[in-house]
Formats: C-alpha cells, structure tokens, sequence
C-alpha cells in the first residue's frame, strides 16, 4: 500500500462520521456505503449477522444483488460469508467460475453474475459481530492491496458496530427502566405503596400472568389497569 498516510486519514475520517450516526441500522448502512469506496475492486457491499445465536442473515446491503448472492448461501448452508462469520478472518473467492469449496453455492451465485467475492469478519473482544461482505462483477477483482484495506476497514467497522449496539442497549435499557418508573409511580398514587411494594406487585402480576415485567409496566402506562384478571 504506496498511501498509507492517505488511508490512515480516510479511515480515520470514516470512523468518526460512523460514531455520528443516529441509530444502528445508520451505522450499517454507513459502513457498507463507505466499503465500496474504499476497498479497490468492491462494486457492492453488505453485512451478515447472527440473531438469535443461530439465525443468519443480512441485515445491510448496498444493491439487491447482495441479498440474492446471501440468500443462496443461508439455503445451501455454505459460502464465503459464513465462512468469515464462523471461521476464518478472511475468506476471497479470486473466481467463482473456478470455486470448488462451495459448489452449490458458486454454481448459483454464477447465474447471477458474481465474479468474485471478498469476505471479511467484523470482530471485537467480545466475539464476532458479523461479518462485511465485498461483491465484484468481475473475476480477478480483489488482490493483496484489497486484503490489506479491507482487514483495516473491518476493524474500524468492526468497532463502531460495537459502539452503536452499545449505545443501542443502553437506550432500551433506559426506556425499560422509565416505563417501570411510572408504573410503580402509579401504584403509589393509587394505593399509597412504598417503592418497593409497587415493584413487588409489578412482579406478582408478571409472575401470575406469565407475562413480562416491562410489558405489565406498559400496559398499566397505557391503560391505567393491571390487566382484569389481577384487579382485585
């Protein structure tokens, strides 16, 4: 790479507008918009990710074709993307006219036009968060200098993703906390409890009805009733 200080500063710039983004679907598609731009040879882009701890699926792309190309990996159950998600760091088909490890899945992803891929696994301490996904129309289009550029990509992607759940969790923690708060600010109103009298029956009632506890709180924010079946 002949302009390191060149991508230092573009990564560096990239990293901070990724921190600006609002939400963590913004800060997904921000990352996958910037990948084409910065990875030589990528035409699209798109994140796979885990949910539910056995759910793959893609949760950004920059074109259709990203969706479809994933897709057929999810129904054959191999691919690139679950390689770098699963396995590997990084995992480059140079030509999928000539890929052998996943036949299935090359076999198709041919008949939509995808000439090589580049996959690389977006990791933080904690595990893996995904993995960031590079589509190219023709064979041949990634080489070292795009290996190299993207593993720096994927890190700083890899860590603003992680930044933004966190806050994302954060967020609905709080608004979970809130709405308990004003459920046991009723209950006190109403029949002159303690703090903790109020939480204990927010409690029984979750408890009683098998129904969780943030959604006992709604629904008596809501409605200003426990639920018919507790009012007595």
């Amino acid at each position: 790479m002949s302009d390191l200080p060149g991508l230092a500063d573009r990564l560096g710039e990239l990293a901070r507008a990724f921190q600006a983004e609002r939400s963590v679907a913004d800060t997904l598609d921000a990352i996958v918009r910037a990948a084409v731009g910065t990875v030589p040879g990528a035409d699209h882009a798109g994140v796979s990710q885990v949910e539910n701890r056995r759910t793959v699926r893609t949760t950004t792309g920059t074109d259709r074709l990203v969706y479809d190309v994933d897709q057929i990996q999810y129904d054959e159950h191999e691919g690139p993307c679950l390689d770098a998600l699963f396995d590997h760091l990084t995992v480059l088909v140079a030509d999928m006219a000539g890929e052998a490890r996943w036949p299935r899945f090359s076999a198709r992803a041919l008949t939509l036009g995808v000439g090589s891929m580049l996959a690389f696994q977006l990791y933080v301490d904690s595990g893996s968060l995904g993995s960031l996904n590079l589509y190219s129309r023709r064979p041949g289009a990634f080489g070292d200098v795009s290996e190299q550029v993207g593993l720096l990509f994927a890190a700083h992607a890899g860590v603003a993703l992680a930044g933004a759940q966190q806050l994302s969790h954060l967020s609905r923690a709080l608004d979970v906390r809130d709405l308990i708060g004003q459920a046991k600010g009723i209950l006190m109103e109403r029949h002159k409890l303690t703090g903790d009298q109020a939480f204990g029956l927010l409690v029984t009632v979750s408890q009683k009805t098998n129904t969780r506890l943030v959604e006992v709180a709604r629904y008596l924010v809501d409605t200003g009733d426990l639920g018919a079946r507790d009012r007595a």
